[in-house]
């Protein structure tokens, strides 16, 4: 046994990483992000509700029985119409056991409140649909952010590690010129701090690589530590036809799924409304009940004493008459919430608008920004790869290196700073657009 939780456990370290493109992330977080299966689990609840509310107005059927044994028959005191002895004398009225069971069947004949609420049940049960595709929606909004993420920092790491040999080549350079008595140990200095900046800098591009892998992994609902390999690649994905024409795309109102929830709001206080007008009409109920008793001095049901029926039906009418003005305030408490949640439907719709071209203006900022950090940065190496030329050659100075070193570094992180901005104002468009 323990041999083969040996290897079973090896079996398992041995699984390779979990090889994600963009989509398949963005599939994955639909299906079992936490968000998502909190969601699911309230619709299944909402669904079961319908149900339950449907239930109430089919037949109800109870069955009751009981037994009884007075240890002590209760005694009442009665007058004496005998005409002899006391003026009061106690009388025992019953016997020490009795038995019953019964059947009530009960049926709601008409009642406009469970009719509305039935409506309701299912325009609550709209609405946990609904919620659960946002919940799919910002899963899938969230995933992308955190696969751009880790895409830019591995990009980032990358761009560094390819300034780290020509550091290292100056370096050795430095110390060949130092040793040769054509260089002070200053510029050597200068060049070591400056192939360390850039290690530092890799080093940091890569935990964010590694923690946008984790926040990831957070959002497909995948464990912590999971191994995952990205294979779309960056510069793809924000050439992507699609990606560049999203802010183009025109706004589609009716089937935005923020729109569609404020709606299910609008619906439900409608139907709070007419729940509360007719509650003022009368309600009528249906029953039938039958019963067995039996009673004996002693406990032998059935046997010389019978069982006894009792069998009843009838209806029950409830008409609202007075209510001293308690329904007509509670009529005017749900006319004015639809009235606010018609009033917060249109302030969404607008937030929307808002928000839209919002997100459009950040996408042309970025796109923009990204181009010229780009030229930025092809300058910055092409500057770099000129002095560390001149520098082997001793026709450039030390500090002239390690600035323009700098410079490219600054550069570096700008750049992917801007593809960063870019693919996140991207996926916040697209979540505007409700593209996902």
């Amino acid at each position: 046994m323990i041999a083969m939780l040996v290897l079973a456990t090896a079996a398992t370290n041995a699984q390779g990483p979990v090889s994600l493109s963009l989509k398949q992330a963005l599939d994955m977080a639909a299906k079992q992000a936490y968000a998502v299966q909190s969601s699911e689990l309230e619709a299944e609840k909402s669904r079961h509700q319908v149900k339950e509310i449907t239930a109430m107005g089919l037949p109800q059927l109870n069955a009751e029985g009981g037994m009884t044994n007075y240890i002590d028959v209760p005694t009442q005191i009665i007058p004496n119409f005998v005409g002899e002895g006391p003026e009061y004398i106690p009388v025992q009225f019953g016997v020490p056991y009795s038995m019953s069971g019964s059947l009530s069947l009960s049926q709601l004949l008409f009642d406009g409140s469970y009719i509305v609420g039935l409506q309701a049940s299912k325009a609550v049960a709209k609405r946990s649909q609904d919620e659960l595709e946002k919940a799919r929606t910002d899963a899938r909004n969230q995933a992308a952010k955190a696969y751009y993420g880790a895409l830019a920092a591995d990009e980032g790491a990358r761009l560094v590690s390819e300034g780290v040999p020509l550091l290292e080549k100056s370096l050795a350079e430095a110390e060949a010129m130092l040793a040769a008595g054509f260089m002070e140990r200053t510029d050597v200095d200068r060049v070591t701090v400056q192939l360390e900046q850039a290690r530092v800098q890799e080093r940091e591009f890569r935990r964010q690589a590694d923690i946008a892998r984790m926040m990831l992994a957070l959002t497909l609902g995948l464990p912590q530590g999971t191994p995952m390999v990205l294979t779309d690649e960056l510069a793809a994905l924000l050439r992507d036809p699609a990606e560049v024409a999203l802010v183009e795309e025109p706004f589609v109102r009716d089937s935005h799924i923020d729109l569609v929830i404020a709606d299910d709001l609008v619906r439900l206080q409608s139907l709070s409304l007419r729940n509360e007008k007719v509650k003022q009409l009368p309600s009528l109920n249906g029953f039938f009940n039958h019963q067995q008793v039996w009673n004996g001095p002693t406990f032998d049901p059935g046997g010389a004493y019978q069982f006894y029926p009792t069998t009843l039906w009838g209806l029950t009418l409830r008409v609202p008459i007075i209510s001293s003005g308690m329904r007509y305030h509670r009529v005017a408490q749900a006319r004015h919430a639809l009235q606010q949640a018609e009033v917060n439907r249109t302030f969404a719709e607008q937030q929307l608008l808002t928000e839209l071209e919002r997100q459009r203006g950040n996408v042309r900022t970025a796109t923009e920004n990204l181009l010229a950090e780009q030229r930025n940065l092809n300058l910055a190496r092409d500057i770099v790869d000129r002095t560390a030329l001149k520098f082997a050659n001793g026709a450039s100075s030390s500090f002239e290196l390690t600035q323009e070193q700098s410079n490219l570094l600054l550069a570096q992180q700008r750049f992917v700073q801007s593809v960063a901005r870019l693919a996140n104002a991207r996926a916040e468009l697209r979540l505007a657009l409700d593209l996902y």
